[in-house]
């Protein structure tokens, strides 16, 4: 089942419940996806968002809302802080499993030997592979260091 799919199903669900909370940030998913699809209408013959473009979103709307909830705990809003925590986890139930540390660095290390990089100009090559592979599952702001210690 393609993620669009499985968003929309998880919508309905949530409609049956009544679980308002998670209905709410499956519609602000939703709502992210239609964006995109809208923006690629006039530049591509694709009139949809891939699997992987639709990961790209959902990790970034994570890495919003950790953001948002670091900057509601310095300020004292905890229960903002908490709202968004909770819709972390909602949208990460969409995200395949987080590579873990050991994981990750032996992906870049994979990775390196795939597309037989040897100096720090290579970065890119590495990186583009890793997400090509791994959109969604890993932390690519962590992974550009780990590539450079091991290219530099």
């Amino acid at each position: 089942m393609d993620m669009r799919s499985r968003v929309n199903d998880a919508l309905k669900t949530a409609m049956k419940n009544k679980d308002a909370e998670r209905l709410t940030t499956l519609r602000l998913i939703n709502a992210a996806i239609k964006d995109q699809d809208i923006a690629l209408r006039g530049k591509s013959e694709d009139t949809q968002v891939s699997d992987a473009d639709v990961l790209a979103i959902l990790g970034k709307m994570v890495k919003q809302r950790q953001e948002s909830a670091r900057a509601y705990e310095e300020g004292g809003r905890l229960e903002l802080a908490e709202k968004e925590l909770s819709e972390i986890k909602v949208i990460e139930d969409f995200l395949p499993k987080q590579l873990s540390d050991d994981e990750a660095e032996a992906a870049v290390i994979a990775a390196i030997a795939e597309v037989g990089a040897e100096s720090i100009r290579d970065m890119g090559k590495v990186m583009g592979e890793l997400k090509s592979k791994y959109t969604g599952q890993m932390d690519f702001g962590k992974a550009g260091p780990m590539v450079k210690a091991k290219l530099g």
